[in-house]
């Protein structure tokens, strides 16, 4: 995929973002002191951070509901649950937070794999770790009976195959910062149940 990137300059993909990506809370630097304590080079920091964001937190959807709402990254690691928004979060707090480059990327997907189902948003990361690989995506959202994704620099492992023909959509563009509609609908969502039914439907 060609990506668009919202911005040129690669220092808006390393900045803390309002409460959202708040690589300085106690609870993220420590985190992210663990990580840099385990891991010498930059890509193996940010495999371990994608580890981390993928299998420390539980997916509110599998089989994991709850009635608190993790959004910003300190909140996600602190529950150690969030949905895949929360998970992207996290996982950009953690490598802004180690001096990596991270964007955000969405994907328009079905809800229960059948169109009838509806669509929503799904969320995932970008990447940038040298001029000679360029940005790479990966998807910390979780594995689970049919979901198995790897961090993966050379061919992106993603949660999922996006089908053109039923109507999903893979999104080109690497935002700096998350979509404000996937914000507002976390925030306004009581529980993951209603979270489920409120994710925006496409960018």
């Amino acid at each position: 995929m060609d990506f668009i990137l919202e911005s040129k300059d690669l220092a808006d993909y390393l900045m803390p973002i309002d409460t959202l990506i708040d690589f300085n809370h106690p609870l993220v630097r420590a985190k992210i002191l663990e990580i840099e304590g385990k891991a010498i080079t930059l890509e193996e920091r940010a495999r371990l951070a994608f580890e981390i964001a993928r299998d420390d937190i539980q997916h509110s959807f599998d089989d994991h509901p709850t009635d608190e709402i993790a959004i910003s990254a300190s909140d996600t690691l602190a529950s150690c649950e969030g949905i895949c928004f929360a998970k992207a979060h996290l996982l950009a707090a953690l490598l802004r937070g180690m001096g990596i480059p991270t964007g955000f990327c969405y994907q328009r997907v079905m809800k229960k794999d059948t169109p009838a189902s509806g669509f929503a948003l799904h969320g995932l990361n970008a990447i940038y770790l040298s001029h000679e690989k360029g940005w790479f995506r990966v998807d910390p959202r979780g594995n689970n009976a049919k979901v198995k994704t790897t961090f993966n620099m050379e061919q992106e492992d993603l949660a999922y195959s996006i089908r053109p023909g039923l109507g999903e959509i893979d999104y080109p563009t690497i935002y700096v910062r998350p979509l404000p509609s996937v914000v507002k609908a976390m925030e306004q969502s009581p529980n993951s149940e209603a979270l489920f039914d409120n994710r925006p439907e496409n960018i």
